[in-house]
C-alpha cells in the first residue's frame, strides 16, 4: 500500500503503517492468524484505534465485525492508549486491608488518574487487580515489572517518580 493511501491517525506514523502491513503480509496466509496481527499491530501503535482494525480487517480479508469481535474478547487487546508505564495496584483482601485504597487515591490525586485510565501525557495507565499473588508483601504495587511491596501513600509518588 502506497503511504499517501494510508489512514489518517495521530498516533499512527507512516513509518508504523508500513510495520503494520508486513506484519499483516507476513500472516496473510495462515488460518486463524488475526490474533497474531493483533497483538503483533497493537505491540507497534500501543492499542486498537478503529482505524488500525478496518486496515487490518481489510488486509486479512476479514469483515471488520470478525476482527473487533477477537479484539474485544480478549483482555489483552485494548482500544485505548496506554501509558508507557503500567501500575498496576493489588485490590486482594491482605492489601486492602493494609491501605492500597490510600494508595490509589494518592495517585489519582496527583497525576489525575482514576482507575482503569490513562495519565493525560501517556505516562501511566492504572489498573487495579485482584490478587498480584504476593500477598506477605502487602500493599502491593507492580509498575512494568518491578514490584515494590509494604507500599505506603506517603511513598508511592516518589516511586514512581522514577519512571519517566
Amino acid at each position: 500500500m502506497a503511504d499517501d493511501t494510508y489512514p489518517q491517525h495521530p498516533d499512527i506514523t507512516d513509518d508504523m503503517w508500513v510495520k503494520i502491513d508486513e506484519i499483516i503480509s507476513a500472516n496473510r496466509d495462515i488460518p486463524g492468524a488475526v490474533i497474531t496481527v493483533l497483538r503483533e499491530s497493537q505491540d507497534v501503535v500501543g492499542y486498537l484505534p478503529i482505524e488500525l482494525i478496518d486496515h487490518i480487517s481489510y488486509g486479512l480479508n476479514l469483515s471488520r465485525s470478525e476482527v473487533f469481535g477477537v479484539a474485544s474478547f480478549y483482555a489483552l487487546f485494548s482500544f485505548v492508549p496506554k501509558g508507557r508505564h503500567l501500575v498496576k495496584v493489588c485490590m486482594g483482601t491482605a492489601c486492602y486491608v493494609k491501605g492500597i485504597k490510600e494508595v490509589i487515591s494518592r495517585i489519582g490525586n496527583e497525576y489525575h488518574l482514576k482507575e482503569g485510565g490513562t495519565t493525560e501525557d501517556r505516562r501511566f495507565s492504572l489498573e487495579a487487580v485482584r490478587c498480584l499473588g504476593a500477598c506477605g508483601l502487602a500493599p502491593v504495587v507492580v509498575v512494568d515489572q518491578d514490584t515494590y511491596g509494604a507500599m505506603k501513600a506517603d511513598k508511592v509518588i516518589d516511586t514512581l517518580e522514577k519512571y519517566e
